[in-house]
């Protein structure tokens, strides 16, 4: 494969042609020429496009595929492609699959099931067996299976013990542990955030209180016990608060945040739309301008698209009984992009979650193998069903207005345009 990038402006703050116009020359999956102007050879796939932006390739680090167990809401095959198209060039996958992925057979398969894509796959393992919270699974075994983090996805670990112990374990082959931030005890039955709307619509909260205690928990464990802890989709101001004054007091924690977090209230609830039944809920606008502020700061690591993909007989039904999740590889990139300057967004799809998951962050450079994403950060448009390309349609940004559309990814010798 052969292909010339032609006008792409190249953002990528430690590349010395960031904000620059370039035709990028690739070869057989290789970078062999960065230059003003290149000129096209006959053999060469010239790929010319509107208002053309190249990063590094885009790495989620929260995603949802059924299989195995739930092939009817997304399979890998299709969660991969939907991700290509997404403009990512690599998803973390997290365990809620049936059976869950808490050895590492499961993840041998996963893990194969993602073989010969664009895309690559990295699996995520649980942290407990069966996810039950109450013993700790094969993390080595599944750390050398290729299981790149573990935690029990949007299950909170409530036995503080079982958190020290897989702590104090993972350290041993340097292992990532995921604590998911909710204390259910407080949570309880609640459905939604829990302020005037929860109150008014008549529907059960879940305050903001029940994810700040269990984060306090999480970072004293964390400082007792040393080691590498990563807080997925925090959703409160007193979230943000907590985890820098953990930073600065040099704790290796880290933590992400949701497109819909940063960008939606809980004032969706309107009209009972189950696509907005979330976990975390939908909060309020000071939590939402506490968490951009927190990822301007660098406070928050990483921006997710926490990709659920629910049937429709697990949407489709009254708000109580409705499953929480969105869909959100399609949107991420168009929601973010309305609310954050550039640069901070792809370092926030880059750099940064590829080193807290240890999975590398390949320059675009000559000689390093084409690992990019292609994108027009300035297209608006309102995000429809012809965007969706998942087999679950539950999309919390339907019919919204978002700025930025990718075309699709470079990577593995593949092209996804």
């Amino acid at each position: 494969m052969k292909l010339l990038l032609k006008s792409a402006k190249i953002i990528d703050s430690e590349n010395e042609f960031h904000n620059q116009h370039k035709d990028v020359l690739i070869e057989n999956g290789i970078i062999t020429k960065i230059e003003s102007n290149i000129t096209k050879e006959r053999d060469f796939k010239e790929i010319n496009l509107p208002n053309l932006h190249i990063s590094r390739g885009w790495f989620d680090s929260s995603v949802c595929f059924g299989e195995p167990g739930y092939e009817e809401r997304e399979t890998i095959e299709n969660g991969l492609n939907v991700a290509a198209k997404s403009g990512f060039t690599a998803v973390a996958v997290n365990p809620n699959t049936f059976p869950v992925a808490d050895n590492n057979a499961t993840i041998s398969f996963i893990k194969s099931k993602g073989e010969g894509h664009a895309t690559k796959l990295y699996p995520i393992g649980c942290l407990t067996k069966n996810a039950g919270g109450s013993d700790i699974a094969e993390l080595y075994d599944m750390n050398n299976s290729g299981a790149i983090a573990f935690g029990d996805y949007n299950k909170p670990i409530s036995n503080a013990n079982i958190l020290k112990i897989g702590l104090q374990y993972a350290q041993n082959f340097e292992g990532l542990i995921m604590s998911f931030p909710q204390n259910n005890a407080i949570a309880e039955h609640g459905l939604v955030n829990e302020e005037i709307n929860s109150t008014r619509l008549g529907l059960r909260g879940i305050p903001a209180l029940a994810e700040e205690i269990q984060i306090v928990r999480d970072l004293f464990l964390l400082e007792y016990t040393g080691g590498k802890l990563h807080i997925p989709t925090i959703s409160t101001a007193k979230s943000v608060a907590l985890i820098k004054e953990a930073k600065q007091k040099g704790l290796n924690v880290s933590c992400s945040v949701t497109a819909h977090h940063l960008t939606l209230t809980d004032d969706e609830l309107e009209n009972f739309d189950t696509n907005t039944k979330v976990l975390p809920p939908l909060r309020t606008k000071k939590d939402t301008k506490a968490l951009l502020k927190g990822v301007k700061e660098g406070v928050i690591d990483c921006i997710t698209s926490d990709h659920n993909p629910i049937d429709i007989e697990h949407k489709k039904v009254e708000f109580v009984n409705a499953k929480y999740g969105t869909i959100g590889l399609e949107s991420l990139f168009g929601a973010v992009n309305s609310v954050l300057d550039l640069n901070t967004t792809i370092k926030c799809l880059t750099v940064n979650p590829k080193k807290i998951f240890n999975i590398g962050c390949t320059p675009i450079k000559i000689g390093e193998k084409a690992d990019i994403t292609l994108f027009n950060p300035q297209l608006e448009y309102t995000f429809t069903s012809e965007y969706i390309c998942s087999t679950s349609k539950n999309a919390v940004f339907l019919n919204k207005k978002l700025k930025g559309k990718t075309y699709g990814i470079i990577k593995n010798n593949n092209c996804t345009i």
